[in-house]
């Protein structure tokens, strides 16, 4: 069973009774649902619906622990502490822990904190444990990731740019259409259904010279989007605008992109030309 140590990811701990409903007017997604071997992905956002960070939740002893881009952690745990106000929580950065990824096969047994990764169950199972009890790695995660087109923060995604439904958040069950009001809350509804998303986040084929994030990419001459993460194997996402053809060939840098569509990403339907005066 492939593995891999996260080094790029910390873990911050959220403890205190009022936790729950602290987290649930602040990120996009059902808090409340976090369970042992159930985790939660989520974002927070601007109050203009613009994405800053995305997170895991898992269920600690009388906590939640989050699973964070490590280079994010401090501006985090800042970020969040301006709403505590009076809310009954902690935040406190957890240094001995780190994260674990696996996937074809089962998450580890009892006494590790685990759960399966809630985007797909393709994706595998992610755990938090102490640093010195960390295995050695056994496999690719960024290979398998992007095999699925699994966004992974920045550079796939931009600070106060990116809308989650870009992202792929719903499909990817990274929202909530239920819980109720959230930061940022109003931009993500009125997307999903008005209808309003005009670029996407897509995996691509890489043929060539993998291109640096922020390579512009080129349909006939025009520009169509940027590249974000890649795979020496071949292996990338893109932003590109919609509407898109699967397979066709895109210029980017010395390479040329071409989109495959996974089963579990859905594209909107193109409208219908208006019809001539």
């Amino acid at each position: 069973m492939p593995i891999a140590p996260l080094p790029d990811r910390a873990v911050i701990e959220i403890a205190g009774e009022d936790r729950i409903a602290f987290l649930q007017g602040l990120v996009s997604n059902d808090v409340a649902a976090v369970a042992p071997g159930r985790a939660v992905w989520a974002a927070l956002l601007t109050p203009q619906g613009k994405w800053l960070a995305d997170f895991f939740f898992m269920a600690g002893d009388d906590a939640l622990l989050m699973d964070c881009v490590a280079d994010q952690a401090p501006s985090l745990v800042l970020r969040l502490s301006r709403f505590r106000l009076r809310s009954r929580v902690t935040l406190t950065p957890r240094p001995e822990l780190g994260v674990l990824a696996g996937w074809d096969g089962a998450a580890p047994p009892g006494g590790v904190i685990a759960a399966a990764d809630p985007r797909l169950p393709e994706a595998g199972w992610r755990a938090i444990l102490p640093h010195d009890s960390m295995p050695a790695a056994s496999g690719d995660y960024a290979r398998h990731r992007l095999s699925l087109g699994l966004p992974d923060g920045a550079p796939d995604m931009e600070a106060e740019k990116t809308v989650l439904l870009e992202a792929g958040f719903d499909e990817l069950a990274g929202v909530s259409w239920s819980k109720g009001c959230y930061m940022g809350q109003e931009l993500t509804a009125r997307t999903k259904y008005r209808g309003l998303l005009k670029k996407r986040l897509v995996p691509v084929a890489v043929e060539g010279p993998l291109p640096e994030p922020g390579t512009p990419v080129l349909r006939d001459g025009a520009e169509v989007g940027e590249m974000r993460s890649g795979h020496a194997e071949g292996l990338g996402l893109a932003l590109l605008r919609l509407p898109l053809t699967p397979g066709e060939a895109l210029s980017c840098g010395e390479a040329t992109l071409r989109p495959r569509i996974p089963a579990w990403m859905r594209l909107p339907e193109p409208r219908p030309a208006a019809a001539p005066g």
